[in-house]
């Protein structure tokens, strides 16, 4: 039997000072599982993200990602997640494939440059390997972006507004992303675009009347 993997959100909460982001927020996943978050902006779609992800305290509440029914430690849970959000940075002065490398030797990942064109071609990529990320349009960077959270197939995937600056396209790398970590893995996307939302399986809408 394989490794399992599984995703446990009990009564998270998160204030700042006396402002309210949400309470309350419980659910589980397992392998296969998308989620989609909604709500409206400032809702705290991306502070929800970033409390799985362990970028973020939470006020209240407890996250918990296990393998094989074995708690991960809160310290070692990155190593477990690929992560997409508008606060990722690249290095314009890197190409992407080394800004690809880069991201594979942070997280201990030995590929050669053939591994690394593979998954740009596969983020629609192809040609564009040796190009400065700073002559990347939008699109073209978050794609790489959806590629470099993938080098170390995790388990867990957080997409938050995957589709920022994509065309068509692009919307279309995503959903295949998606489609291919249903096979290995849990997804989360935090969105209020009915496409990604619709990829989902389950929603949470964080928004308050």
């Amino acid at each position: 039997m394989g490794t399992v993997y599984s995703l446990k959100v009990e009564s998270l909460g998160k204030h700042y000072a006396s402002t309210l982001l949400f309470k309350n927020i419980s659910f589980s996943l397992s392998c296969g599982d998308v989620l989609a978050i909604t709500g409206w902006n400032g809702s705290g779609k991306s502070t929800l993200v970033r409390i799985i992800a362990g970028l973020t305290s939470a006020s209240t509440g407890q996250v918990s990602l296990t393998t094989n029914n074995t708690p991960i430690p809160k310290t070692d849970r990155r190593r477990y997640i690929g992560l997409v959000a508008p606060a990722i940075s690249l290095y314009d002065e890197l190409t992407g494939l080394e800004n690809l490398a880069f991201f594979c030797k942070v997280r201990g990942i030995l590929r050669d440059r053939p591994g690394h064109l593979a998954m740009l071609a596969k983020a629609g990529l192809t040609g564009q390997a040796d190009k400065p990320c700073r002559e990347y349009s939008s699109g073209m960077k978050q794609r790489l972006k959806l590629a470099q959270a993938r080098v170390h197939a995790p388990p867990l995937l957080l997409l938050d507004e995957p589709g920022a600056n994509l065309d068509s396209k692009g919307f279309k790398i995503v959903e295949r992303i998606v489609r291919e970590q249903r096979g290995s893995g849990m997804t989360i996307i935090a969105s209020n675009d009915g496409r990604e939302v619709a990829y989902a399986d389950r929603t949470i809408n964080l928004s308050r009347d």
